[in-house]
């Protein structure tokens, strides 16, 4: 006897050996039951989801010689024939090879006619989509009120295509992508019926290539029982799907955490010598760094069913969310590139440099003082950065301090403007040796400057944009907003300003909010503010400009027209 391919041998026989498609198998299992039948079905999804199979066992379920039920016993001479695909009263019917308005004329003239062997005759039409706009029309009004021996089963991957007044007249079921732990798990429980040794982590690289199709992962498992010699090893698995192994891709991830060039080039390298496919490679990243991010975001989700959840940790506490989202974006632009690089490779090894390049860089959070600076010249690049509040006051601190070694000899080309005012002492009085205090760091003048160097995002960032610096006493914080924006002061987004702000000054900050028109009258305008005025007196110069423009002039007088002033936009 010839071999059967698993897609074939295991094709399910019952409602109950279905993976996955709770909603419809629920839906008809009820159906059958309870007697409640309808004339027409529509099975749409895509390949390999269980649209004919359903069919199928519908079909058997309807012409058992047990009854009607859910639960055809599978034995008699109707489901061993319907199992068998010779059942004379199932007519499948492929739409994609008869789609001539001639055939469906031919198919419905013997729709009148009692079924041979069954209790109804079935008509099974697979891509059903691909019929005729006439073959459609003719078949709408047998579709609508059939004869009671036949049932209508359609299965289609693109219902889109279909007329409205076909949908109208089905029951319509929408199968979806099965999941890819199910997939997986009954890959594991057909390979233990065929005594076949397997890998658990090569059965998962399966299911994620099939793509949510049950049919794509027994036809790849039965390539890869040929590759692998009758066992299934993910090292066999990767080879032939072109794939990468979640170790590697873990090298590349962590390569790039450390910002190692040498490492990535090598592990590219290797990819093309194992004969890797890049878009493939690509994908595991992008799946990756999804990962990585939802871990960053949501701490306590599960992490039993990943490969290493100890690196993935790791890896989430050695880079930030915003390079890891920064990674998948450029990820996601490289893959979109990837055809038009001159080769695979170099397209995969430039989204790699990529994002190693634009990878934010780290601000130190504190300097040394000026007995242990380096010796070798700074670089001019990394002095034009503007420096946080904290390591301004540490320079200030350390003029007070030791003033024969001036700021000009650490930093000689970077002369940025303070954010603050240092408070020279008396003549008379010693110098100041103690650490500078909050209130010195932080104060009305330079507030707004301060909130621009924290690394903010969404409600945190119009929170503390909308806020204005009341005063700051014993490391307590006060800010005042207006009654429009006091649904900003959350909780949440207090202790997001207060963690930055930590991070920046070095000290512990407690924030307490007023609302505008309260008793304090020190209160420092918002940067909220500040830019609309600075907008609106860019928006007024540009105005100006255009009026006062000799060439508008000209032009409007010509042709008597006016100018629009709230299409003018000034230029940054």
């Amino acid at each position: 006897m010839s071999y059967l391919v698993l897609a074939r041998k295991w094709r399910p026989k019952a409602f109950s050996e279905v993976v996955g498609q709770q909603h419809v198998l629920r839906a008809l299992i009820n159906g059958l039951d309870q007697d409640r039948l309808h004339h027409a079905f529509l099975f749409s999804g895509t390949r390999g989801v269980g649209k004919t199979t359903l069919a199928r066992i519908l079909a058997k379920s309807l012409n058992c010689e047990q009854g009607v039920s859910s639960q055809p016993c599978g034995e008699c001479q109707s489901c061993t024939e319907v199992d068998e695909g010779r059942f004379v009263d199932l007519i499948e019917v492929d739409a994609a090879s008869r789609t001539k308005v001639d055939d469906t004329r031919e198919l419905l003239d013997n729709v009148q006619y009692a079924p041979s062997r069954g209790r109804y005759k079935v008509y099974l039409i697979d891509e059903v989509h691909m019929l005729s706009t006439s073959s459609f029309n003719a078949l709408l009004k047998t579709l609508e009120e059939p004869p009671p021996h036949v049932k209508f089963l359609f299965a289609t991957t693109d219902p889109q295509k279909l007329p409205v007044t076909i949908l109208s007249r089905c029951l319509q079921f929408n199968l979806r992508r099965i999941e890819l732990t199910q997939i997986s798990d009954h890959l594991a429980s057909i390979l233990s019926k065929e005594k076949i040794e397997f890998e658990a982590n090569a059965l998962k690289a399966i299911a994620r290539a099939a793509d949510g199709s049950m049919r794509d992962a027994l036809s790849l498992l039965d390539q890869a029982i040929s590759f692998g010699s009758g066992a299934v090893t993910i090292n066999d698995v990767s080879t032939m799907l072109g794939s990468i192994e979640q170790p590697q891709l873990l090298q590349i991830v962590t390569a790039l955490v450390n910002q190692d060039g040498q490492m990535l080039l090598e592990q590219s390298h290797d990819l093309s010598v194992q004969g890797r496919d890049f878009n493939t490679v690509l994908d595991a990243l992008l799946s990756l760094l999804q990962r990585l991010a939802t871990i960053q975001l949501v701490p306590d989700i599960d992490l039993t069913d990943e490969d290493e959840p100890q690196t993935l940790i790791e890896l989430c506490n050695s880079v930030d969310a915003e390079t890891v989202q920064l990674m998948y974006q450029i990820a996601l632009h490289g893959k979109r590139d990837l055809p038009y690089a001159a080769d695979p490779k170099s397209g995969f090894e430039m989204t790699l440099l990529r994002m190693l390049s634009f990878q934010p860089k780290q601000v130190p959070k504190t300097i040394h003082t000026a007995t242990t600076l380096p010796k070798k010249p700074i670089n001019k690049l990394e002095t034009q950065k503007i420096e946080p509040v904290g390591k301004r006051v540490e320079q200030a601190k350390q003029e007070v301090i030791t003033p024969q070694a001036p700021i000009e000899e650490i930093i000689p080309d970077a002369k940025p403007e303070p954010a603050y005012q240092v408070r020279e002492s008396a003549p008379e009085q010693a110098p100041q040796t103690h650490q500078a205090s909050a209130s010195d760091m932080l104060t009305a003048e330079n507030w707004t400057s301060t909130i621009t160097q924290l690394k903010l995002a969404a409600m945190s960032r119009q929170f503390a944009n909308n806020a204005a610096f009341v005063k700051l006493e014993a490391n307590r914080l006060t800010l005042s907003i207006a009654p429009e924006h006091v649904s900003l002061a959350s909780d949440k987004n207090k202790e997001k300003l207060s963690t930055e702000l930590t991070k920046l000054l070095g000290v512990t900050l407690q924030i307490l909010i007023e609302e505008t028109g309260s008793e304090s009258n020190n209160v420092s305008p918002t940067l909220a503010t500040q830019q609309a005025e600075e907008k609106t007196a860019k928006h007024e110069q540009a105005k100006n400009s255009i009026h006062n423009d000799s060439a508008v002039i000209s032009l409007t007088e010509a042709f008597n027209g006016r100018i629009i002033e709230s299409t003018i936009k000034p230029i940054d």
